[in-house]
C-alpha cells in the first residue's frame, strides 16, 4: 500500500492503492471555503458560449395520487392532477447554462415526429435555441414519461431508439460543431447511449476542440469503455459510472472503499485525461487532477429527486471554468447548484438567484 500525503489541514491516509501510483489527497470543509470570492466571480460566466453535443430528450410528467389498486390487476391507480413536459438529457444541459446566463448552442438529432415538436415549443419557451439540431426521419425523438405520486415514482415509459445515428448523420453534426466552434467558450459532450454519441464523433470533435484550443468536458456513460472518451479535458462520471468505465468491480470497490482512488487513476489512465470529477451523491465529489485529489462534501439539504443532477454539474462546471474559475472552484459551485436540484421534484434547473443564495449562506 501506498502512503498517501495531504496538504495542509488534511489528514494524512493509508489507502489501497496500486504501487504506482499516489495522490496527495484535499480533504475541503465547506464551512471554511472562500464562497465570498465565488459569488463575486459568477458574473464571469454571464455570456459564455458552450456548445452541448449529445442525445437530447423530451420529459414528461404525469403527477397525482394513488388512492386505491385496480381492479383489474394488482396495480395502483393513479388520479392524474398535472401533466408537464420539460427539456431532457443534454437539453436540460443547455437549459441550465441557460439559466446561469450563460449562452446554450445545441446540437444533436431529433426525429420528425411530434415530439420533436414539443421539444422545439420547450425550446422556444425556454429561450434555448433549436437552430443547431439535426433531423433524421429515420429515428424518433426520445420521450420519457415518468408517472408519479407526490415525489415518488410508480413507472417510467420510454419512446427511443438505442442505436447509433448514420455517418451521414454524424457528418452533419460535425459541421456544425465545426462553424460553431470558433466563436465558442467550452464545449461539453453529453453521452446518454442513445445513438448521437458515436466513437467517431468522439475522436473527430477532440481534434477540433484541441485545434481550436477548447476545453472539451464530458458526461459519461457507463455502457461504454474509458477509453471511447480519451484525450477529452474533464470527464465528470458519477460514482456507479466511474466503477463501470475503471474496469474494476463493484463489489471490490464496496468491500474497501478506499479502492476509489485507483477507480479515478484507471480513469485518467484510460481517458489520458488528467481531471477526472467523480460526483457520488450524499458522499460528495472527489475531483482527480493530475496527481492530487480534492474531496468536497455534498450540499443538499434534502434530497426528493436526483434527476438531472448530473446535468446541473457539468452545466455549471463548463461555464464556471469559461469564466476563468479554477476547476476546484467550478466544481464548488457545481456542488451548490447540485444541491438545489435535487431539492426539486423532476428534471428541473438551477437559476442564478438559487446559486447566489446557496453560496451566501456559506458567509
Amino acid at each position: 500500500m501506498s502512503q498517501l500525503h495531504t496538504q495542509a489541514g488534511s489528514q494524512t491516509s493509508d489507502v489501497g492503492t496500486a504501487d504506482h501510483f499516489q495522490y496527495q489527497i484535499e480533504n475541503i470543509e465547506v464551512s471554511s471555503f472562500n464562497h465570498a470570492s465565488l459569488i463575486e466571480g459568477l458574473p464571469r460566466m454571464f455570456g459564455k458560449k458552450i456548445m452541448v453535443v449529445g442525445d437530447i430528450g423530451l420529459d414528461e410528467y404525469l403527477l397525482g395520487d394513488v388512492r386505491r389498486i385496480s381492479p383489474e390487476a394488482p396495480v395502483p391507480i393513479l388520479d392524474v392532477n398535472e401533466q408537464d413536459q420539460r427539456l431532457g438529457l443534454a437539453a436540460n444541459v443547455a437549459l441550465n447554462i441557460h439559466t446561469l446566463k450563460g449562452i446554450p448552442y445545441m446540437v444533436s438529432v431529433v426525429g420528425r415526429d411530434m415530439g420533436s415538436e414539443m421539444l422545439q415549443q420547450l425550446c422556444q419557451k425556454s429561450q434555448v435555441s433549436f437552430d443547431h439540431v439535426i433531423v433524421d426521419e429515420t429515428r424518433p425523438t426520445t420521450r420519457k414519461t415518468r408517472v408519479m405520486a407526490g415525489p415518488h415514482h410508480i413507472v417510467r415509459v420510454d419512446h427511443e431508439l438505442r442505436k447509433y445515428i448514420t455517418e451521414a448523420t454524424e457528418n452533419k453534426i460535425l459541421q456544425k460543431c465545426q462553424q460553431l466552434l470558433p466563436e465558442m467558450d467550452g464545449v461539453i459532450l453529453q453521452d446518454y447511449a442513445k445513438g448521437v454519441v458515436t466513437e467517431s464523433l468522439v475522436k473527430k470533435l477532440v481534434i477540433l476542440c484541441k485545434a481550436h484550443k477548447k476545453q472539451i468536458y464530458v458526461d459519461p456513460t457507463r455502457s461504454k469503455q474509458a477509453a471511447f472518451y480519451e484525450n477529452v479535458d474533464v470527464i465528470k462520471p458519477n460514482y456507479e459510472e466511474a466503477i463501470e468505465l475503471s474496469g474494476l468491480k463493484f463489489e471490490d470497490v464496496k468491500e474497501n472503499p478506499n479502492k476509489i482512488y485507483e477507480v479515478g487513476n484507471q480513469i485518467q489512465t484510460k481517458t489520458k485525461s488528467k481531471n477526472v470529477v467523480i460526483t457520488r451523491g450524499a458522499l460528495g465529489m472527489m475531483i482527480f487532477s493530475g496527481s492530487k485529489v480534492s474531496q468536497v462534501k455534498t450540499m443538499a439539504k434534502k434530497v426528493f429527486d436526483v434527476t438531472g443532477a448530473g446535468d446541473t454539474v457539468i452545466a455549471t462546471l463548463a461555464l464556471a471554468q469559461a469564466g476563468g474559475f479554477s476547476l476546484i472552484d467550478s466544481c464548488m459551485l457545481g456542488n451548490h447548484a447540485a444541491g438545489i436540484v435535487v431539492g426539486k421534484v423532476g428534471c428541473v434547473p438551477c437559476d442564478l438567484e438559487e446559486l447566489k443564495q446557496s453560496l451566501s449562506e456559506y458567509l
